[in-house]
């Protein structure tokens, strides 16, 4: 097994900052990949090292396709980070999921297209197991913290991850719903890839603030009313994240922790120096 207690933070819109760190410092990492969405947070709560990183840069400055996952999640593999849960704003698929609710997703549908899904590639393939694309064991702990606030908390459901930053039209906002879908959003699906490949153990909190646009009664998405809700609902995450951070093993018996042990295909005499270097933090141990 093996020991890891360093939570990531991946805060999205309406999450900038986690309040009550201690011994806060900012950290510049730089990584092969391009910039990270801006400096790591790192401090401690509740006891338990904490790694925080607004997904959109400070100010809200990066649309979701423009934020550059694979230095994000690389960035929190060089920091130590063995788990991330990340917090996200998500529309409403289902009538029961009111705006307001959380769902901790277990399954997504990819409706992206322009954005960077692995690390791979430049002389080296690896195929990580992707069928259930989040961590139970975090799952299980974020819903037992997240169980003790006053919150109604979906205990599973399927993201459909679009591309944006254009909201559904109608007509899609119905297709996702005869999938079965639960929660839409344009964030998480990339980053869950990257933490699968990174061996991260990945999970999501997915702020219900919107019923979409299927729900004609409900009216139009309005952006104002989606930052009202976030904002009522920042300090329960906040709250939940705390939990979580409290509740958690140091140890990891999860299969990310090893989700590259049998994933690398490549023949090692035939991966470029280059490509071994540039991936060192993800692949050093089983090259």
């Amino acid at each position: 097994m093996e020991q890891t207690t360093i939570l990531g933070v991946i805060g999205g819109t309406g999450l900038y900052e986690m309040e009550g760190l201690s011994g806060v410092r900012e950290v510049e990492v730089d990584t092969p990949f391009g910039v990270p969405s801006g400096s790591f947070v790192r401090g401690s709560l509740g006891g338990v090292e904490m790694v925080f990183l607004p997904r959109h840069g400070k100010g809200h400055r990066l649309l979701p396709t423009e934020v550059n996952n694979r230095a994000n999640i690389f960035g929190m593999k060089k920091l130590g980070v063995g788990r991330i849960l990340s917090v996200s704003a998500v529309g409403s698929l289902k009538e029961e999921i009111e705006p307001g609710h959380m769902v901790l997703p277990d399954q997504f549908i990819d409706r992206t297209y322009r954005r960077s899904p692995t690390f791979f590639g430049d002389g080296v393939v690896a195929h990580v197991q992707f069928a259930d694309p989040f961590c139970n064991d975090l799952r299980a702990v974020v819903a037992d913290a997240a169980a003790r606030e006053n919150i109604r908390v979906h205990g599973r459901g399927t993201y459909v991850c679009m591309e944006g930053p254009q909201f559904s039209t109608r007509a899609e906002s119905a297709l996702h719903r005869s999938w079965g879908a639960d929660v839409i959003g344009m964030t998480n699906l990339q980053e869950a890839k990257l933490a699968r490949e990174a061996e991260i153990c990945f999970a999501t909190m997915a702020m219900s603030t919107d019923y979409d646009c299927w729900n004609e009664a409900a009216g139009d998405v309005d952006i104002e009313e989606v930052i009202a809700v976030l904002q009522r609902n920042a300090d329960v995450a906040k709250r939940i994240v705390r939990g979580t951070a409290e509740r958690l093993s140091p140890e990891r018996a999860c299969p990310c922790a090893t989700a590259l042990a049998m994933a690398i295909v490549t023949d090692r005499s035939l991966i470029p120096a280059a490509t071994r270097e540039k991936l060192g933090p993800l692949v050093d141990k089983y090259l």
